[in-house]
C-alpha cells in the first residue's frame, strides 16, 4: 500500500473555499503612462513653438515697448485703441480678404484642372509633373524678387518685350500703382501655390478606385454625371485639405507682397501681415496688437470654412 502525500494548497486551489488567489498585475511605471512618453516630445515642441509665442504676443500687446525693445510698463488696451483708430486699417483688412479669396479660388480651380490633366496618360507626363515642382522647390522670396525684376519699369523684360511688339507706347510702372500691382502679386501667389495644391488633388484622384468608374459606365452615366456624382464627392477630403492649407498660407503670406512692393505706395498694397510689419517700425506694442488680430482672424476664417463645408460630416 503506497502512501500519497497530501495535496498542496496550490493544487487544491489554496486558501479558504478552494479558490485560487487572483494574479496581481504588476505594470511598470512606464507602461502606466501609455502613449504619453512617445507623444511628449511633440507636445513639448508645440508648447514651445506655438503656444508660448502666442502667449508672449498677447502679453506684449498690453505693454509699452520702446523701439529698442525695452518694456516701459503696462499700456492696458491703449495699443488696441490706437490700432483700430488707424485710418488705413479698414482698407488693409478689405484688401486682405480680397487677396485671400481671389488667390485661393484661382489656385484651387487651376490646380483641379492640372490634377485632372496629370491624372491622364499622355506623352511627356513625367516631364511636366517634374516641371510643376520647380516653383515649389524655389524660395518664395526668390520667386517674388525674380518677378519684381521682370516687371521693372526701366530694365524689366516685360516692358522691353511689349515695347518691341508695339503693345505699349511707353514703359509701365507695373508695381508702382495698386491697380496693376495687385493683379501681378496675386498671379505670383497663385503661381507658387499651384504645385502643392495640384499634387494634393492628384493624390486624391489616384485613390479613387477604377471599378467605380467602370460601374458608372455600365449604368449609363455620362462624363459630367460621373464627374459630378463620383469624382468630386470622392475628391472632397483632398480638396478640403488643400483649401484649408491655402487659406492659412495665403492669409499669412508676407514675402511676395513685401518683396515686390513693400506694401506701397503708402499702404495701398498692404495686407494685414505687411501692415503689422510696418507698424513694428513705429510701435512694437501696436504691431503685437495687429498680430493678435491676425491670429484671431485666421482662426475664425478657418472655423467658418470648416463649419460651412461640414468637415466632420460623413456621407
Amino acid at each position: 500500500m503506497s502512501l500519497k502525500a497530501p495535496p498542496s494548497p496550490a493544487e487544491t486551489g489554496g486558501g479558504r473555499g478552494g479558490r485560487a488567489p487572483r494574479p496581481v498585475s504588476r505594470r511598470s511605471g512606464l507602461a502606466r503612462l501609455g502613449p504619453l512618453p512617445w507623444i511628449a516630445p511633440v507636445i513639448l515642441l508645440i508648447l514651445f513653438v506655438v503656444v508660448w509665442p502666442v502667449v508672449e504676443l498677447i502679453r506684449t500687446s498690453f505693454l509699452r515697448v520702446s523701439s529698442s525693445g525695452k518694456v516701459r510698463g503696462s499700456a492696458g488696451t491703449d495699443k488696441y485703441t490706437k490700432l483700430f483708430g488707424e485710418t488705413d486699417l479698414a482698407s488693409v483688412l478689405m484688401w486682405t480678404v480680397i487677396w485671400t479669396v481671389v488667390v485661393v479660388v484661382c489656385t484651387m480651380l487651376i490646380s483641379l484642372a492640372l490634377a485632372q490633366l496629370f491624372n491622364q496618360r499622355f506623352p511627356g507626363r513625367t516631364v511636366t509633373r517634374w516641371a510643376l515642382i520647380a516653383p515649389w522647390a524655389a524660395s518664395v522670396l526668390m520667386t517674388a524678387i525674380g518677378f519684381k525684376w521682370m516687371l521693372n519699369q526701366t530694365a524689366g523684360v516685360l516692358n522691353t518685350l511689349m515695347l518691341d511688339l508695339g503693345l505699349i507706347d511707353k514703359s509701365e510702372d507695373w508695381l508702382g500703382r495698386s491697380e496693376t500691382a495687385w493683379p501681378w502679386m496675386m498671379a505670383v501667389a497663385v503661381f507658387v501655390s499651384l504645385p502643392f495644391t495640384t499634387y494634393t488633388l492628384l493624390a486624391g484622384l489616384q485613390t479613387i478606385p477604377g471599378e467605380v468608374y467602370e460601374a458608372s459606365r455600365i449604368d449609363g452615366a455620362g462624363t459630367w454625371q460621373t464627374y459630378r456624382h463620383i469624382t468630386l464627392p470622392m475628391l472632397r477630403p483632398a480638396f478640403l485639405i488643400g483649401l484649408v492649407i491655402n487659406l492659412i498660407n495665403v492669409f499669412n503670406s508676407f514675402p511676395i507682397i513685401y518683396a515686390m512692393t513693400k506694401g506701397g505706395p503708402g499702404n495701398d498694397t498692404s495686407t494685414s501681415m505687411v501692415f503689422m510689419y510696418t507698424l513694428k517700425e513705429t510701435d512694437i506694442g501696436e504691431s503685437a496688437a495687429m498680430s493678435v488680430v491676425n491670429f484671431v482672424l485666421v482662426v475664425v476664417l478657418v472655423l467658418i470654412f470648416l463649419k460651412v463645408s461640414r468637415w466632420n460630416e460623413e456621407d
